[in-house]
């Protein structure tokens, strides 16, 4: 079972959780130790595009986005430094990450399918409150991946490859318009 924002305490705050998170540039260089090259690469690759910029600045206020990843995950891999890259353009934002593994109990309030799948990442408000999240995948990949391993019929090894080429196809736009899609929709429910 999937949880969902509205399964957990109206009075939830993750201010200690933001606060023992390592900020980007820490976490990339201090942290990955695995796939050193990808993440540097989608990284130093990784373009915002214009029109998310916008709309981020039209819904204004401040948001964190706490992320929970581990160096080891391709999709972590893959979608982290996007992530990034926006939080670094864009002034309403602020990203820091925190590793999945030694944080249990926070990963087990936002569990997908019953599962501790990473990478996640919570949108908290002014107030650190959460009040939207992305993860593990984009929404079409994810469908993909469920979809193929229910399937069974191929191995793992050639799921992750497709896996690797959509997300190369896909250069972080969906992520990253699925992460400000959330952030829009947060403001929206605070506004009503």
């Amino acid at each position: 079972m999937t949880s969902t924002l509205s399964a957990l305490p109206s009075t939830l705050r993750h201010g200690a959780e933001w606060a023992r998170a390592i900020p980007w540039d820490r976490y990339l260089e201090e942290e990955v130790h695995e796939h050193v090259e990808l993440w540097t690469g989608v990284w130093e690759r990784s373009r915002t595009p214009e029109a998310e910029l916008a709309r981020l600045a039209e819904v204004g206020g401040r948001w964190r986005l706490l992320v929970l990843a581990e160096d080891w995950c391709g999709d972590a891999s893959n979608t982290v430094p996007v992530i990034a890259r926006l939080a670094g353009d864009a002034p309403e934002l602020e990203m820091r990450v925190l590793k999945r593994d030694e944080n249990p109990a926070l990963m087990d309030l936002y569990l997908t399918d019953g599962s501790r799948s990473i990478p996640l990442a919570v949108i908290l408000d002014e107030n650190d409150a959460p009040v939207g999240r992305w993860g593990p995948r984009p929404a079409e990949l994810q469908a993909f991946v469920i979809r193929e391993k229910r399937a069974g019929a191929r191995p793992g090894a050639d799921i992750y490859r497709d896996t690797r080429r959509w997300y190369a196809r896909d250069r972080g736009a969906s992520t990253v318009r699925e992460i400000v899609d959330a952030i829009v929709a947060a403001a929206r429910r605070s506004e009503a």
